[in-house]
């Protein structure tokens, strides 16, 4: 971080999330196709105006937390501690050798927290020195007593809902954190609470009613729900590719190297497998084949791997706000055999287009000696691909 980064942003995902249910911390499950940590990491790392991502994690979850959010920009994640507020003295405590000016604390079970909401976020603590988003209460609140009677009725127009990420000039909150950590007060639940006691003025600013907090087995239900049916346009593509055989000892087949009597002859490395898949996603994306993206007249592409063709393709879903939901290739062949490899295809296609193997099928079929493949002179590929996109793409 240089003297010109001036904006952190500190992740707090060292919470367990028991009250979310089984399938380990929230922040680690699914929804809608990517893990919680992975969306809400992309969400700052990919903001241009975040010079400095700080995760804050629990030890226990340092290899799974790698793994989840591998290939997004962040600094190297602290410990957190007992509690939310130990875990955010930690992250802002690994951020003061930066030094940076503006630090926003993000809580990692807020996944769908928007560009538009962080870029407010920053305004806010450059105008006031000490924001937080909120959204107003539309229900009528009560509060109640021990026996649970009603005791009063606050006014709902002055009642505000709290979210994150609250944002702050960095070297304030710092010492508000210090402080009550010095005083041994540990059971602020936010960092807003901590500013109050601290003396500081916290403004507030608009927040965003889909910027919720994952907490119980119905949110995640309600937010699945919620995202699959903004991808409601539901297509489908078929692909189709064949190579004939000529001199060698292996073929590529679902990117597997595959040891064999003969080779392809291919411009590329002649994987018919990816090559149908490609074929298939471009087709439900309506966006060309693969010759049209990859000319074979194009000498870059001699003896290319194709598993950057099908990377490319799952972008092209990818860009226009889709998902794949599932994959399909058949394999048509006398050999090899492809019934003990269809496991390890299974897993290289889902490595390669960053789905769950479960939305991946390899299946086999033989010509019955018929045609060039029963002839065994060559292998072909059929494949159909189902994704979805937002019906405005």
């Amino acid at each position: 971080m240089t003297s010109s980064q001036r904006t952190a942003a500190i992740l707090v995902a060292a919470g367990r999330g028991l009250r979310a249910g089984g399938g380990g911390p929230k922040q680690y499950r699914m929804i809608g196709g990517r893990t919680v940590i992975h969306r809400v990491l992309a969400a700052f790392a990919d903001h241009p105006e975040i010079d400095i991502v700080q995760p804050v994690v629990n030890p226990d979850d340092i290899d799974v937390f790698s793994a989840a959010v591998s290939g997004l920009r962040h600094a190297a994640p602290v410990n957190g501690g007992a509690t939310r507020q130990a875990s955010v003295l930690a992250g802002l405590e690994a951020l003061a050798p930066h030094r940076p000016e503006i630090v926003l604390i993000h809580d990692a079970a807020r996944p769908f927290v928007s560009g538009a909401v962080i870029s407010r976020a920053i305004l806010a603590a450059d105008k006031t020195g000490a924001a937080i988003p909120v959204i107003p209460v539309n229900d009528t609140v009560k509060q109640v007593g021990e026996t649970g009677d009603i005791t009063a009725t606050p006014e709902r127009a002055k009642l505000r809902i709290a979210q994150t990420p609250q944002t702050f000039k960095f070297e304030v909150i710092l010492e508000a954190h210090r402080r009550a950590a010095r005083d041994g007060l540990n059971e602020f639940t936010d960092d807003a609470a901590i500013a109050e006691w601290a003396g500081l003025t916290v403004a507030t600013f608009e927040g965003d009613v889909a910027n919720m907090k994952l907490t119980t087995p119905e949110d995640f239900v309600r937010e699945e729900a919620r995202l699959a049916a903004a991808l409601g346009d539901i297509r489908t593509g078929t692909g189709y590719d064949v190579h004939a055989f000529g001199p060698g000892d292996h073929v590529w087949l679902c990117g597997l190297r595959v040891p064999h009597s003969k080779g392809f002859l291919a411009h590329s490395d002649g994987d018919v497998g990816l090559h149908a898949l490609v074929d298939a996603i471009l087709g439900a994306l309506a966006d060309g084949d693969i010759g049209s993206h990859f000319p074979p007249s194009d000498m870059k592409w001699k003896g290319a791997s194709s598993d950057q063709f099908l990377k490319y393709a799952v972008e092209r879903v990818t860009a226009r706000g889709g998902r794949i939901a599932n994959l399909e290739v058949t394999m048509i062949c006398e050999r090899p055999k492809i019934g003990p490899l269809r496991d390890q295809m299974r897993a290289r296609i889902a490595e390669i287009s960053g789905v769950d193997m479960s939305r991946v099928a390899v299946k086999a079929t033989t010509s019955e000696k018929l045609g060039f493949t029963g002839r065994e002179e060559g292998i072909a590929a059929t494949a159909s691909a189902t994704i979805r996109l937002p019906w405005s793409a």
